[in-house]
C-alpha cells in the first residue's frame, strides 16, 4: 500500500474508532467519514507535507458534518462525567487545528483527554 493510501486508511480507522466508543458508528455517519476520506484525499494529493495532519483533519470534518445534522460530538467526557468547569454539555475541540498527533481536548478545563482515535479508552465520550 503505498504512503498516501496507509495516511487515508489510518486516518479512517482512528475516527471510526471514536465514533463507535461514542456509539455514533451508524452507517450513515461512516458515510460522512467516507467523504472526508474522499476530499482529504485530493487536499494531500495537492500538499503532500500535509500528510501528517490528515487524522486531526478528518476528524474535523466529520465533527463539523455531525454538528450540522445531529448535535454535538464528542460530548466533553470531564465536564459532563465529572461536574467539571462547564455549565452546559459540549463537545471537545482538535488540537492542533493543523498538525500532526491529533488529540481530543476540552478547551474549557483546559485538558488533553484523548489521542484522535483513543475516545473509547475509558472516557466514555459520546454525542448528543
Amino acid at each position: 500500500m503505498d504512503p498516501l493510501e496507509r495516511t487515508l486508511h489510518s486516518a479512517r480507522a482512528l475516527v471510526l474508532a471514536d465514533l463507535a466508543a461514542g456509539g455514533v458508528a451508524r452507517a450513515d455517519v461512516v458515510s460522512l467519514v467516507e467523504e472526508s476520506v474522499s476530499h482529504r484525499r485530493w487536499w494531500v494529493v495537492q500538499w503532500p507535507e500535509g500528510a501528517a495532519f490528515v487524522a486531526g483533519l478528518v476528524a474535523q470534518d466529520v465533527q463539523d458534518a455531525l454538528l450540522e445534522r445531529y448535535g454535538r460530538w464528542p460530548l466533553c467526557p470531564v465536564c459532563t462525567e465529572t461536574g467539571g468547569v462547564a455549565t452546559e454539555p459540549h463537545a471537545l475541540d482538535v488540537e492542533p487545528e493543523l498538525g500532526p498527533d491529533p488529540h481530543w481536548v476540552c478547551s474549557e478545563a483546559g485538558v488533553v483527554v484523548a489521542a484522535v482515535g483513543a475516545l473509547g479508552a475509558g472516557t466514555g465520550a459520546g454525542g448528543s
